[in-house]
């Protein structure tokens, strides 16, 4: 079973390009909002790491989710593309002033601090414009999840977060500094997550957490658990929307939230990952010693998860329909890690066939580079391409 594109469109595009499936992204967000609907105290931020393209973010903002940022660059991007500076929040290990000095300026809903170091700042540089910024501690739980060790952040040897044993001296010493105000606890756990026992996980350390802290009289008025579910790679046509009940449900079950508390998320391959595609080209078919190669004009500049993480993406040629044939799909680029996919089976392929290397509408765009001095790729939306 492959999918289903508009290829007499995509043979006028140049190649390799991203091509968005808006329909699928609508019914994903429609998705998320009817789960969200059933809890009046859950909140969705959209992650904008995994996908920025600005046609992508009206979509997205126009749904009513709020944004997770992770530079001054991504809140400029959010504020172009109708997210409301109240519901963008502000993580990243390593904030400059500069940015820190926007997310004032705008008037964002919070930062999420990653140090106590970083609170200082902060608070310095709400003192000179005369604010108070709301801040959620990022707290490092410990927990691991089931995924690629490059995206796990919630174990003690990750960079991100503050140390449990630090996060009560955190809390009081952002109760001495005038200029911000404690607004709650943040999470991260990991990335691409599949197992709900890892997210059961993460509640019960946090049940735990505020066990804790209200033994000493500390009262957290907001809980936000990052994001981190996964998508299956595996079966984009199968199972094209990943399932949003399974994983609030989990935290509605699991999580002990406090009356008035406000639950918040921070979803982004999940939202965005399976309405993506790569078109490419198959420049050549290279018969080698043991095996077939099928070229194609796209390469690890484009889309860096396999050469990365050893990522899988499922790979069909859009456009045979003759035998199926096995291949090595590789791309351009001067470097032996530029290979999508190894020994699989595609309709036998010549040159000039376009191949789609599916879910890669996150971190594929916008993880892309001009090693070697190629192009970045296009993204086009399915109204772009009605156009053409």
């Amino acid at each position: 079973m492959k999918g289903n594109f508009p290829t007499d469109k995509f043979q006028k595009v140049e190649t390799p390009f991203y091509y968005y499936d808006t329909e699928l992204l609508h019914r994903t967000l429609k998705a998320i909002n009817d789960e969200v609907a059933k809890h009046n105290n859950f909140y969705v931020h959209y992650a904008i790491k995994a996908n920025a393209n600005p046609k992508v973010l009206n979509i997205i903002s126009q749904a009513g989710l709020g944004a997770d940022c992770v530079s001054g660059g991504e809140i400029h991007r959010c504020l172009e593309t109708g997210f409301s500076p109240r519901k963008i929040v502000y993580a990243g290990v390593g904030k400059a002033d500069w940015e820190i000095n926007l997310g004032l300026d705008k008037g964002i809903f919070c930062f999420n601090v990653e140090s106590v170091a970083e609170l200082e700042v902060i608070n310095e540089l709400a003192e000179k414009k005369g604010k108070v910024a709301d801040i959620c501690l990022r707290i490092n739980p410990d927990v691991g999840a089931h995924t690629n060790a490059k995206i796990t952040t919630g174990l003690a040897e990750n960079k991100f977060g503050i140390a449990m044993r630090d996060m009560e001296p955190a809390i009081a010493e952002a109760a001495k500094m005038k200029n911000v105000r404690f607004a709650g606890l943040h999470f991260h756990i990991g990335s691409q997550i599949l197992d709900m026992g890892d997210f059961s996980a993460l509640c019960n350390r946090i049940n735990n957490i505020q066990d804790e802290l209200e033994i000493h009289n500390i009262k957290v008025e907001n809980i936000n658990v990052g994001g981190g579910l996964g998508i299956d790679y595996q079966h984009p046509n199968r199972i094209p929307v990943p399932d949003f009940k399974a994983y609030f449900d989990t935290y509605a079950r699991h999580l002990k939230l406090r009356p008035g508390q406000k639950l918040h998320f921070e979803l982004g391959r999940a939202v965005v990952g399976q309405m993506g595609s790569l078109i490419t080209r198959c420049l050549y078919v290279k018969q080698g010693t043991a095996k077939q190669f099928v070229i194609v004009d796209a390469g690890m500049t484009d889309l860096i998860r396999p050469a990365l993480y050893q990522a899988y993406h499922k790979i069909e040629n859009i456009t045979s329909e003759e035998p199926l044939t096995t291949y090595d799909v590789v791309g351009p680029i001067c470097e032996s890690s530029d290979v999508f996919a190894k020994a699989i089976d595609l309709n036998k392929t010549s040159r000039g066939d376009l191949l789609a290397i599916r879910s890669a509408g996150a971190y594929g765009e916008i993880m892309a580079s001009q090693y070697n001095c190629r192009k970045l790729p296009q993204g086009y939306i399915t109204e772009d391409l009605s156009e053409i």
